[in-house]
């Protein structure tokens, strides 16, 4: 399986394992996913420079909120965590560069590990 699926599948793993709060107002790992959106937003902009097509990460970001359920202040960082990422990157990157290529591996390595340790810390 590739790392793209298999962090996809992590992901997903991720939104039926967390406890949902209902709009809880600092879940203990709301940091977490707050970082995972921002890696979700640079994922988001980085592979679709370099040719992937679609929704994918945003999609999975949806998903993420969905999951979550947050009250509108967390739904609103989440949703700014995101678009911090994608905006990182937007205005830096114009083409797909090894260094590019670079980062979109670092970043899939990255929400993995917070994917999994997420699950594994705070899962039911």
């Amino acid at each position: 399986m590739s790392r793209h699926m298999r962090f996809h599948a992590v992901v997903l793993g991720l939104l039926v394992l967390l406890p949902l709060p209902a709009g809880a107002a600092d879940a203990p790992y709301q940091q977490r996913l707050y970082r995972l959106s921002e890696v979700l937003g640079s994922l988001h902009y980085l592979r679709n420079l370099c040719g992937e097509t679609g929704n994918l990460w945003r999609e999975q970001m949806e998903a993420l909120v969905a999951a979550e359920d947050p009250a509108p202040e967390q739904r609103t960082r989440l949703i700014a965590a995101f678009n911090r990422g994608y905006r990182s990157h937007s205005e830096i990157h114009m083409n797909c560069t090894k260094a590019v290529a670079s980062a979109i591996e670092r970043y899939m390595k990255e929400g993995e590990t917070l994917t999994l340790e997420t699950a594994a810390t705070y899962g039911n």
